[in-house]
């Protein structure tokens, strides 16, 4: 891989302030709040054990956590708009009490959120690119939030039989470049938006391989991107790895290569196996 790094992207401009990448690229902690995540479903049964893990990532180096309260995982059922905002708030809210940490919440509900932005999360981590409740984009735009623009096709109950692309990375690029648009004519600032190529959702294992390599292509309009391949089943196949929690050196492994191929954001899992890598690439890349 060459050492001819992509220059680093713009900051992304969030609700309470901006989210730098001169330094290199920045880690997402995952905080799931669900009981059926395909890795860490069902650890935190309760706010406080929650936060606590949350306060333990970024004490690890995450420079932001992502709060999720329904699986995306393939074929995963679809959880109430009721039962969602009962795991998140509590939680988004007691973090904010407790910590500056700049906090994502993962929902595709416009309600959900609303109240998580006002109580106290920065940016909306969308996987269907706002487009299953379109109405998340005004939301987002009203309270002057970040919002993660995330490739996938279909439903998680269906993607998984809507892989096949002719070019994905070029696919996948005219997708998030036509939503990115979509945004923006509805009010959310183009310095605001960050884009993921969706990396397991409705692609196959080369896929996602070819979509880390050729990160630096989805910087649309320079626009941060965001990598999420922590523990993935793609991780599985290459390192014969059949349980996630297994998967943290491949994944580690997949996190420097997307950040030397240009993504700013790398969501994981494994905060400080991620973050100590990525201290010392970044320092043989400075070299």
């Amino acid at each position: 891989m060459s050492l001819h790094l992509p220059p680093p992207s713009p900051p992304l401009l969030l609700k309470r302030r901006a989210l730098t990448f001169d330094d290199g690229p920045r880690v997402m902690g995952i905080l799931n709040c669900t009981p059926d995540s395909f890795s860490d479903g069902g650890r935190f049964s309760a706010v406080h054990e929650a936060v606590e893990a949350a306060l333990a990532l970024v004490a690890d180096g995450a420079d932001l956590i992502d709060v999720g309260g329904e699986s995306t995982r393939p074929g995963a059922a679809p959880v109430s708009e009721a039962e969602e905002v009962r795991r998140v708030i509590p939680v988004i809210a007691a973090l904010r009490e407790r910590s500056d940490v700049l906090i994502s919440c993962d929902t595709t509900k416009a309600e959900v959120a609303r109240l998580a932005l006002e109580a106290g999360a920065d940016l909306i981590n969308d996987i269907s690119a706002m487009r299953f409740e379109p109405r998340i984009i005004d939301v987002a735009a009203a309270a002057e939030a970040g919002v993660i623009l995330m490739h996938t096709r279909g439903t998680p109950q269906r993607m998984a039989q809507l892989t096949g692309y002719e070019d994905v990375v070029a696919e996948v690029a005219a997708h998030l470049r036509a939503q990115r648009q979509e945004v923006i004519a509805r009010g959310v600032h183009p310095g605001r938006v960050a884009l993921d190529p969706g990396l397991g959702f409705a692609k196959e294992h080369e896929d996602n391989l070819r979509l880390i390599r050729h990160a630096a292509a989805l910087r649309i309009e320079d626009a941060p991107v965001l990598i999420g391949a922590s523990r993935k089943r793609f991780i599985g196949a290459l390192t014969g790895e059949a349980e996630p929690t297994r998967r943290v050196w491949g994944s580690v492994g997949a996190a420097v290569a997307a950040a030397a191929a240009g993504a700013a954001i790398l969501r994981v899992h494994d905060v400080k196996a991620t973050y100590q890598a990525l201290q010392v690439a970044s320092a043989v890349w400075r070299a």
